[in-house]
This record gives structure tokens, C-alpha cells and sequence, in this order.
């Protein structure tokens, strides 16, 4: 099933079973309240992952008994987006396209130039670090500043050039420790579309200390998530899906979830070793091949339109806008 958080008329949130490709939602939130029971299971998107499988039960009941009933019935004038998980119990972004491995370092030298004043040179790209190939490499984001579908990402006043990057979402649904790689798909709720967005010229100069990134991607709304999140029961496989980005109508690349150099179970796996990886956290696959503007040379510009689209998830749209 695929299943949402939407902003009501209310101001309120509300977990939603999509239907009709988000054209109608069936309020599942609402339908539940309406049972008067002291049990509630799904009025957060951290309650259904938390109750998991009984919610999920509960929101097939819940459709069954009241689909008809219009008071639980939402049309697309009647919500707004939201991340369909608004505040993850904790955010890791991974870096595993080797595509991306090779040329995102040489995107770099052009952001250099850049701040000195001076043209792009091509993308000539790199040697892939073997630390890449013997191991996933990952930084953890800013689990705040999350935003879903149709909203607008708010360009950092520091920065120049701003980035987009295509990544599959996986949602952790059993909390576990010391994961064994055959056993790591059973923790995995459902599967999202992630929009990692970059202030490039900020990431060039704090990565010179080689920490990793921080301003470069920890500003508000510089983390989109959704448009919903797709059960896992829905995706056999995971690591066949087609992927592909457009700016303002134009495709800019496309690739597949096959070409990874490290498995979602090999993520979830490592992640877990003397560590407990909760129900409730985000991953992110990090960027696919060519999906974003940084290996390609390209920026985005005040006012564009970025979709992404992955296949059996659906597509993720926002627009950056500048700030005063």
C-alpha cells in the first residue's frame, strides 16, 4: 500500500492511504478517531511504523469498513503535503553509485573554479577510493528540516550554487542490532523518494577539514522525502528500479537502483553492527549516477521545477526559490 501525511484544513496532520496516484486519499487518521477506541495505531506515521504489521491490519480494516463514507474521503483541494515521515528518529545518507563516487570529486573542481572566478573545466572523472568498494559510506543528515511533495525548498542567502540529488528512500520498520545481512530486508518498512539538496560551494569549502558535509546540506527544508512512502510488500526488489530526475520538464539523467556498488541489506546490515538501528529512521541509497547537477556541470536557478521519479514509488516534485 502507499501511504502519506498530508496537512489538513484544520492545520492538523493526518496519516492517508493514497489512491488514484494521490488524486484521492482516504483519511486513515480520521477513520480511526472515529472508533472511539483507546487504541490508536495510526494518527502519526511513526505510530503505524511502530505498530507495525497490526496497523497496517488496522488501515486495511479501516479502508474496508468506511471507503464509502466521505467524511474520510480527500480530494487534492482538501490537503497539502507533507514528508510522509515529517521527523524520522534519525537520518543517514549513503554514498554507493559509483557513477556518482567517480564524478562527484570532479564536479568539485569546477565548483573551485567557480569561486575563483573561472569556468567550469569538463568532467574528467575520478578513480573510485577502494574504501568505497570494501565498505558503505555514510553521513547522518538533519532529521528537521524535512519537507514533502509540491514543497518549496528554500535557498540558503550563503550560498551560489545550488544542487539536487535523486536517491531512493528506505524507512526502517524493526528496530534490531547486529542485523545479519540475510535477515536485513525483514527491518525495512517501505520504500520513499529522497531529494538531497546541496549548496555546492558551501560543501567545497567546509569539506577542506575533512568532516564531511554540514552547511553544505543542513539548512531548512533542504530535505525532501516522499511523495509517499511505498510498503515493502509492494517492492520484491528493491534494487531494480529505474530512476530518473528533470528540471522544469527536461530529463537530466536516468539510471537504476541495480547499478549500487553495496545492497539496501548490506546498508541496513552495517549500519546495525553494535549499534541499534530503531524503527522509525530514514536512509538514504545516496545519489544515482549522473542525478545531479554537480557531475554535470549544471546549477539550478531561482524558481525550478525538480522531479523525481522512481519506478513503483512515484514521483517527487519541489521548486527552489531564493530568498530575500
Amino acid at each position: 500500500m502507499k501511504l502519506g501525511t498530508v496537512n489538513l484544513s484544520d492545520g492538523s496532520k493526518a496519516v492517508v492511504l493514497v489512491l488514484e496516484e494521490g488524486q484521492l486519499l482516504f483519511n486513515v487518521s480520521g477513520a480511526e478517531r472515529s472508533l472511539n477506541s483507546s487504541l490508536q495505531l495510526c494518527q502519526s506515521m511513526l505510530d503505524v511504523i511502530d505498530a507495525s504489521p497490526a496497523s497496517l491490519e488496522r488501515i486495511r480494516g479501516l479502508f474496508l469498513a468506511l471507503s464509502e463514507d466521505e467524511r474520510f474521503l480527500l480530494s487534492p483541494d482538501g490537503f497539502s503535503w507533507c514528508a510522509p515521515l515529517p521527523e524520522p528518529r534519525q537520518m543517514r545518507d549513503f554514498s554507493v553509485f559509483p557513477t556518482h563516487i567517480r564524478q562527484a570529486p570532479a564536479g568539485m573542481v569546477g565548483v573551485a573554479a567557480f569561486l575563483k572566478g573561472e569556468p567550469m573545466p569538463p568532467i574528467k572523472p575520478f578513480d573510485i577510493p577502494e574504501v568505497y568498494r570494501s565498505q558503505p559510506i555514510y553521513y547522518k543528515c538533519n532529521r528537521f528540516s524535512v519537507i514533502g511533495h509540491e514543497a518549496t525548498v528554500r535557498w540558503p542567502r550563503y550560498s551560489q550554487l545550488m544542487d539536487f540529488e535523486l536517491e531512493l528512500g528506505v524507512i526502517i520498520g524493526k528496530t534490531g542490532v547486529n542485523i545479519p545481512l540475510e535477515k536485513a530486508r525483514q527491518h525495512v518498512f517501505g520504500y520513499t523518494i529522497y531529494n538531497d539538496f546541496s549548496a555546492r560551494d558551501t560543501q567545497f569549502i567546509e569539506m577542506q577539514g575533512k568532516l564531511g558535509p554540514a552547511k553544505g546540506k543542513d539548512f531548512d527544508t533542504g530535505n525532501a522525502i516522499g511523495p509517499w512512502i511505498v510498503t515493502a510488500d509492494e517492492i520484491e526488489e528493491p534494487q531494480e528500479l529505474t530512476m530518473s530526475v528533470r528540471v522544469n520538464g527536461e530529463c537530466w539523467a536516468t539510471g537504476s537502483t541495480a547499478e549500487m556498488l553495496h545492497s539496501i541489506d548490506a546498508m541496513i546490515s552495517y549500519l546495525s553492527r553494535d549499534e541499534t538501528l530503531y524503527a522509525g529512521e530514514f536512509i538514504g541509497s545516496g545519489t544515482m549516477g549522473n542525478g545531479c547537477g554537480l557531475e554535470q556541470n549544471r546549477y539550478l536557478h531561482d524558481g525550478d521545477v525538480i522531479e523525481l521519479e522512481i519506478e513503483r514509488i512515484g514521483i517527487l516534485r519541489n521548486s527552489v526559490r531564493r530568498q530575500e
